[in-house]
């Protein structure tokens, strides 16, 4: 069992080690290429909405052909697209394939993750996920350190990320395979969630908003600023690794006072670091620190939004809010770079950061003022997991049925 828990973790890795890599690498590329504002904005943001749309349809999918077949055809289909794009150069075509690309990322994550959570052992769960997470942010860092070695203009760089894909899939599909546990989910209405936890929804939108826009877009500014890729690597590992580092911390605090406080701390904070940004000098001493920050800030909120939201609702919806959520983060991240794509145009990265901190002042007052009127939420006594949307299902999943509420 231990062994091939550790095979779905390595494959996985291996995935989020593509996948960072080509997230970073495709907004370079994107600037080479000149496809205008409006085009490259969509261009980015197309992987946002096949990952959305894989996240509605991918589970009836693994449902009727099983976990291998369908965990081999999603590989298949990312590396398939991969490997077309520099064959179909062009803004439509790159659209498309990126829309494949995404939507095949969310059968590989929903298909793992289910996987693992039918064959950990309910007492290791908490210690696989925590590995799975690692694992996940380690490759995500280690993927943007590639970017310092690639040729951007190459074809090199596509066949690398489809030849990682296709090792994953040789390492799933070479393993024993055991059906995960089902199990059912109630439907919830998004009205229903919105009016229980308004902030966490909205929460949801800005996380997935500020993410994408980001990693989307900031790495286009710094090439066309003429700055070396081996800092802009170094930038965006920066980001990812300190997104990691501040999980834990702020999710100690998460559990110990009201979560919309500490949402609309996180989001201030966002938006203080990133206005500072634009007026300090753009130098490594300073956009490093800087990077580190506003990974650990944004990458905070969804995992908060997510225990607020769980705070307010009964333990037999936890299936469907964790859907929702997915869902609300992932249209987030579709409108983020076709926004940010406008503002960089118009007022370069300084127009792009203002946005971003104009975006997250807005949830502060949201959050602040609700949590005003509102009355807290009485929390659960149960641990607190490094999260973000992709591992959503099987965190949930974590929770013990039988954890009683504590007083706020």
């Amino acid at each position: 069992m231990g062994a091939q828990i550790a095979t779905l973790i390595i494959a996985t890795s291996l995935i989020q080690l593509a996948n960072g890599f080509f997230t970073t690498f495709i907004s370079l590329r994107v600037g080479m290429e000149e496809f205008g504002p409006t085009m490259s904005g969509l261009v980015l943001s197309s992987y946002f909405a096949g990952f959305t749309l894989g996240a509605l349809r991918c589970e009836r999918i693994i449902e009727r052909v099983g976990h291998i077949r369908a965990y081999a055809a999603f590989a298949g289909l990312v590396a398939a697209a991969t490997v077309a794009m520099p064959l179909l150069i062009g803004p439509l075509p790159w659209l498309i394939l990126r829309a494949v690309v995404g939507f095949g990322c969310a059968g590989l994550f929903t298909a793992t993750e289910s996987w693992l959570n039918a064959k950990a052992e309910p007492a290791k769960r908490g210690q696989v996920f925590s590995a799975y997470m690692f694992g996940t942010f380690a490759a995500l860092a280690l993927g943007q350190l590639f970017i310092a070695r690639a040729r951007i203009e190459a074809v090199t760089p596509f066949n690398a990320i489809a030849a990682l894909f296709a090792l994953a899939l040789v390492i799933v599909t070479t393993t024993r395979a055991e059906p995960p546990r089902q199990s059912a989910s109630t439907p919830l209405p998004f009205v229903h969630l919105f009016r229980a936890a308004p902030v966490a929804v909205v929460g949801c939108v800005v996380s997935g908003l500020l993410g994408a826009t980001f990693y989307s877009l900031v790495p286009v500014w710094m090439q066309d600023e003429g700055i070396g890729r081996v800092t802009i690597a170094i930038f965006m590992l920066a980001a990812v690794l300190g997104g990691l580092v501040f999980q834990i911390p702020v999710g100690r605090l998460s559990d110990r006072f009201d979560r919309r406080h500490l949402l609309s701390l996180l989001s201030l904070s966002f938006a203080g670091i990133a206005t500072v940004l634009v007026n300090l000098p753009h130098s490594r001493p300073v956009v490093l620190p800087a990077a580190a920050l506003l990974g650990g800030f944004m990458s905070t909120l969804y995992p908060v939004c997510v225990a607020n939201a769980h705070d307010r609702m009964p333990s037999d919806r936890v299936v469907a809010v964790s859907g929702k959520l997915i869902l609300i983060s992932g249209l987030g991240s579709v409108v983020g770079p076709l926004i940010g794509t406008s503002a960089m145009t118009l007022f370069g990265i300084d127009g792009l950061l203002y946005f971003m901190a104009a975006i997250a002042v807005l949830l502060t007052v949201f959050a602040t003022g609700l949590g005003l009127i509102m009355p807290p939420p009485r929390h659960y006594k149960r641990t607190f997991q490094i999260l973000t949307p992709q591992a959503a299902p099987l965190a949930h999943d974590l929770s013990d049925p039988t954890d009683e509420p504590s007083s706020p």
